[in-house]
């Protein structure tokens, strides 16, 4: 089994998380708030997890999953994660949440920010699309005819391998979306965001299953003018 780091433990990392050590992973959560925060959560979670600072979070994940607001990106520790495999969970969607200056200014599109971050490590994006609370709703085994497919894109292949096994273990096909810079067709704003939000209730309503055959449909309408 795998070791997972966390660097940001709130929604969407809580959610993975339990989805973690159900499948028999190792955890290391950490936050921006100290290690004590986590100990009600890590309690919680039982043995296979315990709370750390991010570096150190960072260090002992063979994957490290990075879920915390975008603009705290520059956070993220660098020198611990040269070679390391990265999941980028990070949107920026500026309608939504506000624009952030640093951000607007920095040339570089929002998808591709971790990884400018982070230019030794192999950032694999995943998880920018499901709703925290849709995560432990849609999981389903092996093989289940409405078992759901969550877009990854990366530019390291063998990054994209190690992820996509993780995502099978955690209960959900991953779908090759590209290079990392596609991950631009499932950003915020496109249809492939939408994959598992049901139209008439939207956040509120249960999730709603999407294959890799819904997914390929979807992203293909953001090539489209």
């Amino acid at each position: 089994m795998t070791t997972i780091g966390f660097i940001g433990s709130g929604r969407i990392g809580g959610a993975l998380a339990h989805l973690a050590v159900a499948a028999g992973h190792d955890i290391v959560l950490s936050n921006s708030r100290g290690q004590q925060s986590l100990q009600e959560t890590v309690a919680l979670l039982g043995s296979r997890a315990r709370a750390a600072t991010p570096a150190e979070a960072a260090a002992a994940g063979d994957v490290v999953v990075v879920t915390i607001p975008v603009r705290a990106y520059r956070q993220v520790p660098v020198d611990r994660l040269r070679g390391r495999i990265v999941i980028d969970t990070l949107n920026y969607d500026p309608e939504r949440q506000g624009a952030v200056p640093e951000i607007e200014a920095s040339g570089t599109p929002p998808h591709l920010l971790l990884q400018a971050h982070l230019p030794d490590a192999q950032v694999v994006k995943a998880f920018s699309t499901v709703f925290f609370k849709h995560l432990p709703q849609l999981t389903r085994p092996p093989g289940a005819p409405d078992r759901s497919a969550v877009p990854i894109a990366g530019d390291h292949p063998t990054a994209k391998t190690a992820v996509a096994a993780l995502i099978d273990s955690l209960g959900f096909d991953a779908y090759d979306a590209g290079p990392l810079a596609e991950s631009r067709r499932f950003a915020p704003g496109t249809p492939a965001q939408l994959a598992y939000l049901d139209p008439d209730g939207m956040f509120a309503a249960p999730a709603r299953p999407a294959s890799a055959a819904d997914l390929a449909a979807l992203l293909d309408k953001a090539n489209r003018p």
